[in-house]
């Protein structure tokens, strides 16, 4: 990776970010008097439900859409101000994007895909693909650079697509769920990579839902829905023997209590299947998904008939209260 010796500290200052949408009859604002600052050299992770705006603020930073009110300043340049040829360049030079799905150019080299932005912007063939070819043994692909997106497994395609928004040298990173296509293997040396770009004193912003990544970040920046009344629900379940709660890896909604039955949890590991325990009448199951904004972390299945009770993280807030939360969280990881 390259290390800007002379470069200045650039820190992500974002203050009272607000974004509205109105729909017919109502408005919608995914991002409400939002404010953070990402400091220079530093990782910090997006977290929170599907439709708690991490997308929407990620098109923010990125130039992308312009917020309704609010700032978003990077060193000394004020984004939310920018238009015309400076919005270009800011877009080309000042950011870069991972994105969950790669959108790599299936018909392109790996090396080709790493050049396109650097042509883009001016640069000439033979120092663009120079620099393409340092940034693929950067994150080791020296001996992929040939080789089209279908011809790379999903880790590749990710490497890949993480040199390419390194191509323009931008001092910010975003990254939009960058784990989400890959498995267990493949997703350790992504973290590393992602983890080792702060090393040139760049911000790097990552929206995910992988816990994996927790223990990487300098910073947690937790999103909440905007919440309606509605959110605040409960249901009933029952689970003949053998049925399956929710599988790891499913999106997280509810929190539940068991009313009667057994139920056990299982993760699946790179070494095989790995029993967390049985669970009772009495006991939580599912908490960590739905506090923190991450998919299920474990399969849940019956081993016996059950039933249980389903709350919404408003429901369950209110029926429990913090300082339960905070002992239940500290005492079991699941």
């Amino acid at each position: 990776m390259d290390h800007h010796a002379d470069a200045e500290v650039k820190d992500l200052v974002v203050k009272d970010l607000t974004v509205e949408f109105t729909k017919g009859d109502y408005t919608v604002r995914p991002l409400d008097n939002l404010s953070f600052t990402v400091q220079a050299g530093s990782l910090a992770l997006l977290l929170g439900p599907s439709g708690c705006g991490k997308t929407t603020l990620l098109s923010c930073l990125g130039g992308i859409l312009k917020p309704t009110a609010g700032t978003i300043v990077h060193g000394d340049s004020e984004v939310t101000t920018l238009t015309g040829q400076a919005l270009t360049q800011y877009r080309q030079r000042g950011v870069g994007v991972v994105f969950q799905a790669f959108n790599l150019v299936p018909s392109l080299t790996a090396l080709e895909n790493v050049t396109v932005p650097m042509r883009s912007a001016g640069i000439s063939s033979h120092d663009a693909r120079q620099r393409a070819v340092a940034l693929l043994h950067d994150v080791g692909l020296g001996d992929r650079m040939s080789h089209r997106p279908n011809k790379l497994s999903g880790g590749q395609q990710q490497r890949v697509a993480i040199a390419r928004a390194l191509a323009l040298d931008p001092m910010l990173i975003l990254a939009d769920e960058p784990t989400a296509h890959l498995d267990y293997i493949q997703v350790e040396g992504i973290l590393r990579l992602i983890r080792g770009l702060t090393d040139a004193g760049r911000a790097v912003l990552v929206a995910t839902h992988d816990e994996r990544m927790l223990a990487l970040a300098d910073q947690i920046i937790e999103m909440r829905p905007q919440v309606a009344s509605t959110d605040e629900i409960s249901r009933v379940i029952t689970l003949d023997a053998g049925a399956t709660l929710f599988h790891q890896g499913d999106p997280s909604d509810l929190i539940y209590l068991i009313e009667s039955g057994e139920l056990e949890a299982v993760r699946e590991t790179p070494e095989g299947p790995l029993v967390l325990g049985v669970l009772h009448s009495g006991d939580y199951v599912g908490e960590m998904g739905p506090l923190f904004g991450l998919n299920r972390t474990a399969t849940v299945r019956a081993l016996a008939a059950s039933t249980l009770v389903g709350y919404s993280v408003k429901a369950f807030r209110n029926l429990v209260g913090a300082h339960t939360i905070v002992s239940l969280i500290s005492g079991r990881n699941r």
